[in-house]
């Protein structure tokens, strides 16, 4: 059985560097992100479009490439956890975990005993392929499973020791603007202090409880400053971003006045 390397370079204190997928199909775009030289692919399921065939295929790549493929799926049920886990994928990005209830169910679907009760999957990607199911084999399945949640709401951070620290849950983010939607300071002067102070309250919380934080950033300044602050896992923009608004400046470099 193959092993997560996010997992292993996380816990040799190593910051993680990747990039959103949102429209890219061909599985070789993994192998251009990986040459680029970052260090796993974050799939949206959420707000794009890619259909489960394809985040299957491009979770077995990854796993081949040694280059983790981690999927936000529309929701964080155990209809979606299962069947990802099963295709092959290294890592979840669970959005709207606003309270321990529904971080409790995400552990539960993600993780074999005693852990949770994940369903068992037995001769699959998730497994890659292997015909062990004993104890040692699902303990081994656990480790390499990698489960952020993500705060999007006040509610979440009422509960946020609670969320934070519990056992199985790996990483913990927030959703920038849908929280501050909800916080009524989306589109305002006040938007960027407030979600910065969010951010560092979930910094102070995964310090406090041995947990890393995850980040979305939009610039290289942004990343650096993140990562100054203890930020373990970043996500530099997106594939459609970086295309887009490189195309956008080499065409306004080029057209001619």
């Amino acid at each position: 059985m193959q092993s997560n390397p996010m997992k292993a370079a996380l816990k040799a204190g190593k910051v993680q560097l990747g990039t959103w997928v949102n429209l890219a199909r061909n599985p070789a775009t993994l192998v251009l992100l990986q040459a680029a030289g970052l260090d796993f692919a974050r799939v949206d399921m959420e707000h794009s479009s890619p259909s489960m065939e394809t985040v299957a295929d491009m979770a077995v790549l990854g796993r081949a490439l040694g280059f983790p493929v981690i999927v936000r799926p529309p929701e964080g049920n155990r209809e979606w956890i299962t069947r990802l886990l099963d295709g092959g994928v290294w890592g979840l990005h669970v959005p709207q975990v606003d309270n321990p209830d529904i971080a409790h169910e995400v552990v539960q679907a993600s993780r074999y005993r005693p852990l949770g009760m994940r369903g068992m999957a037995g001769y699959s990607p998730g497994n890659d392929f292997t015909a062990r199911f004993g104890p040692a084999a699902r303990a081994e399945v656990n480790d390499q499973v990698h489960i952020t949640v993500m705060f999007e709401s006040a509610e979440a951070f009422r509960h946020i020791d609670e969320i934070v620290g519990m056992e199985g849950i790996d990483a913990v983010t927030l959703g920038p603007t849908d929280l501050a939607q909800e916080l009524g300071v989306a589109g305002t002067p006040d938007e960027g202090r407030v979600i910065d102070e969010h951010r560092m309250r979930l910094i102070d919380a995964a310090n406090r409880h041995g947990k890393d934080t995850a980040f979305l950033v939009g610039t290289i300044e942004e990343g650096q400053r993140w990562i100054a602050a203890g930020a373990k896992l970043i996500v530099y923009s997106s594939e459609a971003r970086v295309m887009g608004m490189g195309f956008e400046d080499a065409v306004k470099r080029l057209r001619p006045a």
